[in-house]
């Protein structure tokens, strides 16, 4: 057992900071920080990402992609700034599905341009009533054998990426089985092809990013750009979450880590009672405090990772570590506020967007109580969410 990172690590570490600060925050900061990327911005930074092999990480050397281990692509989303990580986890996971899911014919017209960030892609499996139990969904399909083209009606919402998404990897149901249950299955709904409507929803945090509805109105679709088999969309959806949520508590543990350097440096040099914050008693607590939660968040998330990559099962793991990262990097960058006293409520400080921004991360891929509803069925051996 070994907690020291190689040096192949840390320069793949070093590597994506230095991208982050010479190439995507100054896309950032040259765009409004209260309104979605336009377009071409959303493109030049998911370009970025892919010549660092991270818009395909999860398609092994062999065919073309960059073969990351899980481990290694954690140690990168800890460097990813939360407003572009949602596009970038979009991108990968959807790009990984395709991989797996398609024949040689959609692989070769798709995966290309995605993989080089030509073209944005995204899932859609969420829906207005439809959250954490995909086999609900209503978003309906219909395929004419004449025409061999499906006909989608339905909407999608809180979609990473909807609203600037040339490619939409689509969940829709074909019927019922015997629980009264959808039949799931994919679409590759290309937007030239099959137009769709799509617009941003405001959020609390993360506002340079795409949160978004779908609408799909009699929406034909190629019967060629079918995705996986009739039933067994509940199994690839399941197997992509449990590597992305840890991937996600690790960016949430960068956003406290940040958080957490700016209070230290502040409380060795803010002065009160005639001597610097930091050597107060509570002050001290605080950021142990905050150092904890971040340790133990990233301890755990490398721990899902480090099991998926030996191929052991992960679903307890990654239940928790996404939920105890979250919780406790909010209550971190909460407390490096407070440290921060009246500067810490100050928009020119950054922590309140900090804040914001952390909020977002307890509902994607997982809300903070079916994560432990999962995490419990692995200690017990019984699912307390159906029967």
């Amino acid at each position: 057992m070994d907690f020291e990172l190689s040096p192949e690590q840390r320069l793949l570490q070093e590597s994506v900071r230095q991208m982050v600060d010479r190439q995507i925050q100054p896309i950032l900061d040259a765009n409004d920080p209260e309104k979605s990327l336009p377009k071409g911005p959303s493109l030049q930074v998911i370009q970025h990402f892919a010549s660092q092999g991270l818009t395909c990480a999860r398609i092994p050397e062999a065919a073309g992609g960059s073969g990351m281990r899980m481990v290694d692509l954690g140690l990168v989303y800890e460097q990813i700034p939360p407003a572009v990580v949602f596009g970038l986890l979009s991108q990968d996971v959807t790009v990984a599905r395709i991989y797996a899911e398609s024949d040689e014919d959609l692989r070769e017209r798709f995966l290309p341009d995605l993989i080089a960030g030509r073209r944005l892609v995204c899932s859609a499996t969420t829906e207005p009533d439809v959250g954490s139990d995909p086999r609900s969904v209503k978003t309906r399909a219909t395929y004419d054998e004449a025409a061999d083209e499906w006909t989608v009606s339905g909407r999608k919402l809180w979609i990473s990426n909807a609203s600037v998404a040339d490619v939409i990897n689509t969940t829709v149901a074909v019927g019922k089985d015997e629980k009264g249950l959808s039949k799931m299955m994919r679409l590759l709904i290309d937007k030239d092809v099959s137009p769709f409507e799509a617009k941003d929803v405001d959020t609390l945090g993360i506002r340079q990013g795409h949160l978004g509805e779908i609408v799909f109105d009699e929406c034909r679709v190629p019967g060629t750009n079918t995705l996986g088999k009739v039933g067994d969309a509940a199994r690839i959806l399941q197997v992509t979450w449990i590597a992305s949520r840890p991937l996600l508590g690790m960016c949430v543990a960068g956003l406290a880590q940040r958080a957490l350097d700016s209070a230290v440096e502040y409380a060795t040099q803010r002065e009160q009672f005639g001597k610097a914050i930091g050597g107060h008693q509570l002050i001290q607590q605080r950021l142990v405090d905050i150092a904890t939660a971040i340790e133990t968040s990233r301890l755990l998330c490398l721990r899902a990772l480090a099991a998926i990559d030996k191929g052991e099962r992960a679903n307890g793991l990654s239940a928790m570590a996404k939920r105890h990262a979250v919780t406790a990097c909010e209550q971190a960058i909460n407390s490096a506020m407070h440290i921060h006293g009246a500067m810490g409520i100050s928009r020119e400080l950054g922590l309140e967007c900090a804040l914001r921004d952390v909020r977002m991360f307890p509902i994607p891929d997982g809300t903070n109580e079916v994560l432990t509803l999962i995490a419990g069925k692995e200690l017990t051996g019984i699912a307390a969410y159906r029967a």
